[in-house]
C-alpha cells in the first residue's frame, strides 16, 4: 500500500501544487489521479518516487518512509513510465529494458534474458529487441517502456500520461495491453491522466484533484460515477456520466431465455452451437454475441444493430446460453440512469 499523511508541497514560487493530502492506495490495484493541468495529480505522482520532495507530511510504500530511504535506491525499487518513453536513443530495445536489472547488479546475460522474455510480455516480437528507440513506433515505443519499468520486477509502477502523445486508436490498443498485464501481475499502479474516460477505463479507484492541489473525492469509478461528490466532480465527470456507469455494469443480472422459434429472423449457429448469424429468407446480417462480463453499453448497442432486438448470449467458450431482449437490456439501464439522476 500507499499512504499519504498530511502531504503538502509548496513550490519556491509560493505555488501549491499538493495540498494536505491524506490517500491510501490499495496494494494490487490501479489507482487513477485524474485533473485539469496544474491540479497537482503529477507532482503527487512524483513524489512517491522522490522526484520531487514533500515539503511536509509522510509518504510510506509498503509501510517504509521514503524519506527514510536512499532516493536512488527507491527509485530503482519503483516502475516509471513516462508521456515520451524516455528510451535511451544509442541503446538497443534490449539494453533499454535490461538498465535497471544492470544497475541492480544483475549479470548481463540474465538481465538481456529478462528483457527478451519481457518483449514477449508486452507483445512485442523478438527481433523488435535488436532495433534502436528511433526504428519503432510510437506506441511500440510505449510497451518498451512499460516493459523497462517492469524490468526488475518492481511491486509499484508509476505511469504519467503514459498513452498521452500516441493516437487514440493506438491508445486504446495499449489500455488493453496494460489491462491484461495487470491481469496477471496484479502491480499496485499510480496512473495520472487529464482524460476522465481513460480514468474510467482503467482505474479500480479514481482520485479528483481540482487546481491547488485539492482532492475532492477517490472512490471506485462505478460510485463515483453514480455519486459525485460536488458539483466540480460532476461537472469533471460530464454530462454523459450515464453512458459512462453503463460501460462499468454488466450483463451478468440482465435475464436471458431460450430463442424465440417461428419469426421472421432465425439465429444460425454452428456444429458446436456457437452464433455464426442472423438469417431471414431474403437476407443475412451479423450477430456479436456477448457474454455476461460485456457491458450495459455495448448490450444496448447491439440490440439496437440486432434485427429482433435481441442479443445472444454466450459463455467463455463462445457457445450460446441464451438471448436477453431490448426491454431487458433498456430496464437494466434505466435502473443505472436513475442512480446518476438522484445523485
Amino acid at each position: 500500500m500507499i499512504q499519504f499523511d498530511a502531504v503538502h508541497k509548496l513550490f519556491p514560487n509560493g505555488t501549491t501544487a499538493v495540498h494536505d493530502l491524506s490517500l491510501a492506495l490499495p496494494e494490487g490495484g490501479v489507482t487513477v489521479l485524474v485533473g485539469s493541468s496544474g491540479c497537482g495529480k503529477t507532482t503527487t505522482l512524483r513524489m512517491i518516487n522522490r522526484m520531487v520532495e514533500p515539503t511536509s507530511g509522510t509518504i510510506r510504500v509498503g509501510g517504509k518512509d521514503v524519506q527514510e530511504q536512499d532516493a536512488a535506491e527507491l527509485r530503482r525499487s519503483i516502475g516509471y513510465v513516462i508521456q515520451q518513453s524516455g528510451l535511451f536513443p544509442h541503446r538497443t530495445v534490449l539494453d533499454n529494458i535490461a538498465t535497471v536489472p544492470l544497475l541492480l547488479g544483475w549479470g548481463r546475460r540474465k538481465a538481456r534474458a529478462r528483457a527478451a522474455e519481457l518483449l514477449e510480455t508486452v507483445g512485442l516480437a523478438p527481433e523488435a529487441g535488436r532495433r534502436y528507440p528511433h526504428q519503432l513506433s510510437g506506441g511500440q515505443q510505449q510497451r518498451v517502456g512499460v516493459a523497462r519499468a517492469l524490468a526488475a520486477d518492481p511491486p509499484v509502477l508509476l505511469m504519467d500520461e503514459p498513452f498521452g502523445a500516441v493516437d487514440p486508436v493506438v491508445r486504446t490498443q495499449l489500455q488493453d495491453e496494460l489491462l491484461r498485464l495487470q491481469k496477471e501481475l496484479s502491480k499496485t499502479i499510480v496512473f495520472v491522466t487529464h482524460d476522465i474516460d481513460e480514468a474510467v477505463r482503467l482505474g479500480d479507484r479514481i482520485a479528483i484533484f481540482r487546481t491547488g492541489g485539492h482532492l475532492i473525492q477517490c472512490a471506485e469509478p462505478a460510485e463515483l460515477l453514480a455519486r459525485p461528490a460536488d458539483d466540480f466532480v460532476a461537472d469533471f465527470l460530464g454530462a454523459e456520466r450515464g453512458l459512462k456507469l453503463l460501460s462499468l455494469r454488466t450483463l451478468a443480472d440482465v435475464p436471458q431465455g431460450a430463442v424465440p422459434e417461428g419469426g421472421t429472423w432465425t439465429l444460425v449457429l454452428d456444429e458446436a452451437r456457437k452464433p455464426l448469424h442472423w438469417a431471414s429468407k431474403d437476407a443475412e446480417l451479423p450477430v456479436r454475441p456477448l457474454q455476461d462480463t460485456d457491458s450495459l453499453l455495448s448490450a444496448l448497442n447491439e440490440s439496437v444493430a440486432s434485427p429482433t432486438g435481441l442479443i445472444a448470449r454466450v459463455d467463455a467458450a463462445g457457445v450460446l446460453t441464451g438471448v436477453s431482449s431490448r426491454d431487458d437490456i433498456h430496464e437494466h439501464a434505466n435502473r443505472a440512469h436513475t442512480e446518476v439522476v438522484a445523485a
